[in-house]
């Protein structure tokens, strides 16, 4: 089951918008692109590992663009929740947590945060390719070093990072059961697998991806299609605000 198509190039969305977006999509690029791949993750959490982590470390899987492990300061043996932030365009693992802050530590939440291989994800402007490939590889690191509750694990983005999140969610809905998206573009099309939960946020002012073209039409088209989305509008811009992160991680560990 496909959505309706709701990807669009940067061309054509700054067209949609009014140009306002064309100052943050001037400087993405895709580099060493790899083979196209159809967007799937075959890393799973293991139920033999006990977290030998602790505090914040680099996955040693890139000496540039590396990924970011960080654990919760009452991390135990216990199962964790584990939240994979994507960032926006031109950003990077460290703006992520700076969005999220304390948030993580209050909620208990383990936050895998790896770099794209570009300035953006590689689906966001040609393919499914080396993004996928990188961060499997970075989730398996991560299931060899953290015991990860399989119910509570989730993948979450911000701005393209929220519109890759939604896509490969759907893709592989029977690894994340959870998908946050905070102010989400678009969403690339792909075979979806399982029925993940979408927690969707979106600012009344954004002025880079506007609510009505982006985070109403995204939610709306996940309801008609069956899945279960809690939309939450805020009035803010394109940012991801206190509130709505512990919003988000209280909805990530929540039991169901």
């Amino acid at each position: 089951m496909k959505l309706h198509r709701t990807k669009f190039n940067r061309r054509e969305f700054c067209v949609l918008a009014g140009g306002v977006v064309a100052s943050v999509a001037a400087g993405c690029s895709v580099s060493g692109l790899g083979f196209p791949n159809d967007g799937r993750l075959s890393a799973r959490p293991r139920s033999d590992t006990k977290t030998s982590a602790m505090g914040q470390i680099m996955l040693g899987l890139d000496s540039h663009r590396d990924a970011v492990l960080q654990l919760p300061k009452n991390a135990g043996q216990s199962p964790l929740p584990l939240l994979v932030m994507l960032h926006g365009a031109t950003q990077s693992s460290d703006t992520m947590f700076r969005y999220l802050g304390s948030t993580p530590d209050e909620a208990g939440v383990a936050v895998l945060a790896p770099n794209s291989r570009g300035t953006t994800w590689d689906a966001i402007r040609t393919t499914f390719a080396d993004d996928v490939n990188y961060l499997n590889r970075a989730l398996e690191v991560t299931f060899q070093k953290v015991a990860v509750d399989p119910a509570r694990l989730t993948l979450g983005g911000f701005s393209d990072g929220a519109s890759y999140a939604i896509s490969l969610g759907l893709i592989n809905g029977d690894l994340f059961k959870n998908v946050v998206a905070f102010s989400p573009g678009f969403v690339i099309n792909g075979d979806t697998h399982g029925k993940p939960r979408f927690f969707i946020s979106h600012g009344t002012h954004d002025h880079i991806l506007p609510i009505d073209r982006c985070g109403r039409r995204i939610a709306g088209e996940l309801k008609a299609s069956g899945y279960d989305v809690r939309f939450r509008e805020f009035d803010g811009d394109h940012e991801i605000t206190a509130d709505v992160a512990r919003e988000a991680l209280a909805w990530i560990t929540k039991d169901r």
